[in-house]
């Protein structure tokens, strides 16, 4: 069986054993499980590889790029502004970034930009992953350009935008970038290893992503939002094996931490507002994640979701969190990372790991470790 270090409460030992078993069996070749749970780090493991070859370990300081789970960290960071008084999420967007109001996006409101709701899941003008190195290409762009269905009416994931949007909201409402905000405000007070836009000196501690061998389910109708959003510039998860990629600032996909640093930076979404003595967020300001900004099937995903202010909520499309009358929010990114705030138990569980699945929002991996945790808890 797979060597498993680091600490986990002997409640939670079938959930190391499921870790154990995908490693073993191929499915992982590396990554990390943490778990906090009514106050205490219960779980923080990690094994396998960190290398393509098998040649070298996973180790406790390991990261890699997270994907999609980096949108729970951007959306974390607007949250922390709206609790401060200092963004309020019902405002209009163009109240804080006044060019937005370009092509009729006067009235959108900063919620929208946080639900995926705002018809602008990418961008008209021709993009090159060189592009999306530029802040001030990609925001201007989006500034410029008209929504691609009613805003409001329907969520069509904002696979890259999104972290544009939000990010010079809280730019022009601060003067710092999202990533340095993040850095600032919330991983910096916990001690969580996650960066939005990684220093060089921790390049030799990032395991580079293995890319998967499927491609994502976008629509053949050039014209189609799914289209249009996958495919300029196409995505090709071998992005993040570049130092422009890392050193850059994409506060909706490239993300670099592991299941630590991620379960930490959020474990204040479920535990009140407060983690390790570091108060982000009042209760109240939580109650409005779960205010239902859209439901039903995703214009760009083509599948079933829920999404409140900043997260996904339970829905039929993630079997192992379907139940709607649970206080769970959470997300993933490309390929199984995932991470889960479940309010009701006073619980945030993060997975993060180096070889890509075929998953946008958390697969059979993620599934299994969820089953056996909550299995746990019931007993």
């Amino acid at each position: 069986m797979a060597q498993i270090e680091g600490h986990c409460s002997s409640q939670f030992e079938e959930l190391k054993s499921v870790f154990a078993a995908s490693l073993d069996s191929g499915a992982d070749l590396g990554g990390s499980v943490a778990i906090a749970h009514r106050g205490e780090v219960v779980v923080d493991i990690w094994g396998g590889y960190f290398d393509a070859q098998g040649t070298v370990a996973w180790r406790s300081d390991t990261i890699t790029n997270v994907f999609s789970s980096t949108k729970t960290m951007a959306s974390l960071c607007a949250l922390v502004l709206h609790d401060r008084g200092e963004l309020d999420v019902d405002s209009p967007v163009a109240h804080y970034w006044p060019e937005f109001s370009a092509a009729g996006k006067a009235d959108i409101p900063v919620r929208y930009l946080l639900a995926h709701t705002a018809g602008l899941a990418g961008w008209e003008q021709a993009m090159t992953v060189e592009d999306l190195y530029d802040w001030d290409k990609c925001t201007q762009g989006l500034a410029r350009q008209a929504p691609w269905w009613k805003p409001g009416s329907a969520s069509g994931y904002h696979a890259f935008t999104q972290g544009y949007l939000v990010g010079e909201v809280v730019k022009r409402i601060t003067g710092r970038t999202l990533g340095q905000f993040f850095a600032d405000e919330i991983a910096g007070p916990l001690g969580a290893d996650f960066f939005i836009g990684l220093p060089v000196e921790h390049d030799a501690r990032v395991s580079l992503v293995i890319p998967p061998e499927g491609a994502l389910p976008v629509s053949n109708n050039h014209d189609s939002p799914s289209y249009k959003t996958f495919m300029n510039p196409p995505l090709d998860a071998r992005f993040a094996h570049t130092a422009a990629w890392r050193r850059a600032e994409i506060p909706a996909a490239n993300g670099h931490g592991n299941a630590r640093s991620a379960m930490l930076s959020q474990a204040a979404v479920s535990h009140g507002g407060e983690f390790n003595g570091v108060k982000l967020l009042s209760p109240k300001t939580i109650d409005r994640i779960f205010d239902e900004q859209a439901t039903g099937k995703d214009i760009v995903l083509g599948i079933p979701l829920r999404f409140g202010i900043g997260y996904g909520l339970p829905s039929d499309a993630v079997p192992f969190i379907s139940n709607p009358d649970q206080r769970i929010c959470f997300w993933g990114g490309w390929g199984g990372s995932l991470v889960i705030n479940d309010l009701d138990n006073e619980l945030t569980f993060a997975y993060m790991m180096n070889k890509m699945g075929e998953g946008t929002v958390g697969d059979a991996r993620g599934a299994a470790l969820i089953d056996a945790m909550y299995r746990a808890l019931a007993t």
